[in-house]
């Protein structure tokens, strides 16, 4: 079984923000403040037996590498079942999302995680079930210690319906996620061919099985941090969704995936995406093959977009 965890980064350009007493309430439920700590707040910090052992963590080597832009369907196909089977797990390149395309949405990404502290908290909930939101860690209200990263939660389909809710600042944010989002939802139905086709069946099986497919996306902001060793960018975890797709910061290694009960880390590879088989389409496959899928974690040190 596969897990995976992620090291925070996503290093913005340096700036300075001048805070303001009225925002000490608002810098205190954000980390995307742009001040650099230098120890790790004592609310991150996590217990002797739940941190990372980073001199344990190994280079995965091997890890499947698909040219789905590929001739030759069939090898394709081959590739996507043993790269299920095994790590439930995999980077796709020449995968149909432009590279502008992902250029841009990295820009915006960095543009609103830059926006000064009283802009971004327009967007802010600590309200699981509200999106679009602007939050931390993942569940603040539950939490007894926090994950090193901030992030923004977006649905993004069908975009006519939500796109209205989303950040109207940076100008460009709209347009360029709408744009991004419809590329990266014909990748994942693309994908979810090859997955069907790997298991021996129609190539519209999965997307038939799973009907109408909501998309959501979620803009990770992980800010350097001062003592990896002591936290997580998000602790070991599986997606519940049937399909994620995965932009890393192409300058930081920060996804971790188990396997055999060891930790490996993920390289990124410029303009690729890693895909991971989430909760959903490993249980829709159970009863042809028991596609892998991955606990998975993020260490401190990666914008994820998708």
């Amino acid at each position: 079984m596969l897990i995976l965890r992620v090291k925070p980064s996503f290093y913005l350009f340096p700036f300075t923000i001048f805070f303001h007493l009225r925002y000490h309430n608002m810098a205190a439920k954000l980390i995307s403040t742009g001040f650099r700590h230098t120890t790790l707040p004592d609310n991150y910090v996590r217990p002797h037996s739940d941190r990372p052992r980073l001199s344990e963590v190994s280079q995965l080597e091997d890890f499947p590498l698909i040219d789905i832009s590929s001739t030759d369907r069939p090898q394709v196909v081959q590739q996507i079942h043993q790269a299920c089977a095994r790590f439930g797990f995999f980077q796709v390149i020449n995968h149909g999302v432009r590279k502008s395309t992902i250029d841009e949405m990295v820009s915006v990404a960095h543009e609103f995680f830059g926006m000064p502290m009283d802009e971004k908290m327009k967007l802010y909930s600590d309200d699981p079930t509200k999106t679009p939101r602007l939050s931390t860690s993942f569940n603040v209200k539950e939490e007894e210690v926090n994950n090193w990263r901030d992030y923004l939660r977006l649905h993004c389909y069908p975009i006519d319906k939500y796109v209205h809710e989303w950040p109207s600042n940076p100008p460009s944010f709209k347009e360029v996620v709408s744009k991004y989002s419809r590329e990266v939802r014909e990748l994942g139905f693309t994908i979810e061919e090859l997955i069907s086709e790997s298991l021996r069946l129609e190539k519209d099986y999965m997307k038939n099985v799973l009907g109408e497919q909501g998309q959501h996306m979620a803009v990770n902001y992980y800010p350097p941090c001062p003592e990896p060793e002591l936290t997580y960018g998000l602790p070991a975890h599986t997606d519940p969704n049937a399909l994620t797709i995965l932009l890393q910061d192409a300058t930081v290694c920060g996804l971790q995936i188990l396997i055999d009960g060891h930790w490996f880390a993920v390289n990124p590879r410029p303009d690729a995406f890693v895909i991971n088989i989430g909760d959903q389409l490993q249980l829709v496959s159970v009863q042809t093959l028991s596609l892998n899928w991955c606990h998975h974690q993020t260490m401190v040190f990666v914008i994820f977009c998708g």
